[in-house]
C-alpha cells in the first residue's frame, strides 16, 4: 500500500532535520536557511513547505514549534516562528447579497473554485459594499516577485524577535480590487479553517505597500455554502509581520429565497424515516458548516483521507469524523484506488445538492439529517418548547431510537453534535 501524504511529508523532513542537523542549528544560531535543492533530495519542495493551517504542519515542526518562511525563489528560513493567526468569529447577521438578473454565466449553484467566488463578490456588489467604494475594479493577481523588504517576526519560544530579509520572494495574490481610495488584496479560500498563515496576507501587503501611494488592505475571505466571511486586517507596524490588527469583519449571504420555519416543518414531515447504519458511526462532527465545506471540497474531484487532512484544517482524527458524518448522511461515499489507498467522493445525491440553488441545497440538507429519527425528534421538540433543547433531552431521544452506542458518556458526547446541526437548521430562518 502506498504511503499516505502526511507520511511522506513527515519522513522527507525527518530525513532533512537528520541530515543537516536543523534542531541544533537553530538552538544555535536562531534560525536555519534551507534551499529548494536541499529539499529536493527527499521531495518535491512545493509539497514540502505549504502549510496554510497550523494542524498541517509536519510532526517535527508541531513537535518543536517551528515553522518555515520563504525569503528568496529557492531559498527558505526555519525557527520558532510565530507565523499563523486565529481567524475571529463573526457573530453579526450576513448582510443578503444576490448575482444580477442579467448575469446567466454565474449561478447559485455554481460557485466552485476561489476564482468563482471572487468572481461572484464583484457581480454581486459584495466589494464595493465591504470595501466602502462605489468604484471598485479588478486589477492584480496570480503569481509576481515581492520585491526586497526586511520585517520583524516574534519567536514563540524566547519571545524575541528575528530579523528577516526577503529579496524576490515569489507571492500569489487571489484578487486585487482598486478602488479610488485603496487597494484591497484578497488571500480566498473555498475551506472552513480555525487560522490561516499571516503571510498570505503580509507579503504581498508589503510588495504592493512600495509600489502604492494609496492605502492597502490584506483581506482574507472564505466562501462556503453560499456564505462569504470577509476579514480585513491592518499592520499596524508595517515592518512586523506580527502587528496585525482585525479592522473589521463581515459575513454576505448569497440570497436566492428566504427560508421559513415552514419550509423546515414541511420537510419534516415529508421526509421518510430510515434506519439507522450498521457500517458507519453516529456522528461526531460538531460543526455542520464543516460537514457541508468537506462536501464542496469533494466536488471538485475525490480525495483520499491524506488530501484532506493536508488540504483541510483538520487532525487525522477529524477526517474521519467529517467524512463519516457526510456518508452518515448519505452525501459522500468510500473506494479504494488502484493503489490501494483510500478515499472519497460524492454520491449523486451529494452532488446533485452541491450543485443545487443555495435554498434548494439548504432543504435538502434538513432533508438528509431529518430521515434520521434522533435530528427528528429533536427539532420537533426545539419547534414545540421554543428553545433548543437541553443535552439530557437529547439523549433521552438518542435512547429511544435504536442507536447503539455503549455507553453514558458516549451518548452525551454524541448528543453535543446533535444540538449544533438542530441549531443550523433551526438558525436557516433567521439569516
Amino acid at each position: 500500500m502506498a504511503k499516505r501524504a502526511v507520511g511522506l511529508n513527515d519522513e522527507a523532513w525527518q530525513n532533512l532535520f537528520a541530515k543537516y542537523d536543523i534542531l541544533n542549528r537553530v538552538d544555535k544560531d536562531g534560525t536555519f536557511c534551507i534551499t529548494a535543492d536541499q529539499i529536493k533530495e527527499f521531495r518535491e519542495p512545493r509539497l514540502m513547505v505549504k502549510f496554510d493551517h497550523k494542524e498541517n504542519l509536519p510532526k517535527l515542526f508541531k513537535q518543536y514549534n517551528l515553522a518555515i518562511l520563504p525569503v528568496t525563489r529557492g531559498n527558505y528560513v526555519i525557527s520558532h516562528f510565530d507565523v499563523y493567526h486565529k481567524l475571529e468569529d463573526i457573530n453579526e447577521k450576513p448582510t443578503k447579497i444576490s448575482i444580477p438578473d442579467y448575469i446567466q454565466s454565474l449561478t447559485y449553484g455554481g460557485i466552485t473554485s476561489e476564482a468563482l467566488a471572487l468572481n461572484c463578490a464583484m457581480a454581486t456588489g459584495l466589494m464595493q459594499d465591504f470595501m466602502e467604494d462605489e468604484k471598485v475594479s479588478a486589477t492584480v493577481s496570480g503569481r509576481m516577485g515581492s520585491g526586497t523588504f526586511s520585517f520583524l517576526i516574534n519567536d514563540v519560544i524566547s519571545k524575541a524577535a528575528h530579523h528577516v530579509q526577503v529579496e524576490n520572494s515569489q507571492i500569489e495574490i487571489d484578487a486585487g480590487y482598486e478602488g479610488v481610495n485603496s487597494l484591497a488584496l484578497m488571500e480566498a479560500k473555498m475551506d472552513l479553517s480555525n487560522d490561516f498563515m499571516v503571510r498570505q496576507l503580509y507579503y504581498p501587503f508589503r510588495t504592493w505597500s512600495q509600489r502604492m501611494k494609496k492605502p492597502v488592505r490584506p483581506i482574507f475571505l472564505t466562501y462556503s455554502n453560499g456564505m462569504y466571511q470577509l476579514h480585513e486586517y491592518a499592520f499596524t507596524d508595517p515592518d512586523n509581520y506580527n502587528s496585525l490588527k482585525l479592522v473589521k469583519a463581515r459575513n454576505y449571504q448569497l440570497d436566492d429565497a428566504a427560508i421559513s420555519v415552514k419550509d423546515i416543518e414541511s420537510v419534516m414531515e415529508m421526509v421518510s424515516i430510515v434506519m439507522e447504519p450498521d457500517d458507519v458511526p453516529f456522528p461526531q462532527a460538531d460543526t455542520f458548516a464543516r460537514v457541508i465545506n468537506l462536501c464542496e471540497l469533494l466536488n471538485e474531484k475525490p480525495l483520499t483521507k491524506a488530501d484532506i487532512t493536508v488540504t483541510y484544517d483538520f487532525t487525522s482524527r477529524q477526517t474521519d469524523y467529517y467524512s463519516n458524518a457526510a456518508i452518515y448522511l448519505g452525501l459522500i461515499e468510500k473506494f479504494t484506488n488502484e493503489d490501494g489507498t483510500l478515499a472519497f467522493t460524492l454520491t449523486q445525491r451529494g452532488e446533485n445538492l452541491i450543485n443545487a440553488s443555495v435554498k434548494q441545497r439548504q432543504l435538502e440538507l434538513c432533508a438528509c439529517m431529518l430521515e434520521h429519527k434522533v435530528f427528528n425528534d429533536t427539532l420537533r421538540l426545539y419547534l414545540k418548547q421554543g428553545r433548543r433543547p437541553e443535552i439530557s433531552q437529547i439523549v433521552d431521544i438518542m435512547k429511544s431510537s435504536s442507536l447503539k452506542l455503549n455507553t453514558e458518556k458516549t451518548y452525551h458526547r454524541r448528543a453535543q453534535t446533535v444540538r449544533p446541526w438542530i441549531d443550523w437548521v433551526v438558525n436557516l430562518t433567521k439569516n
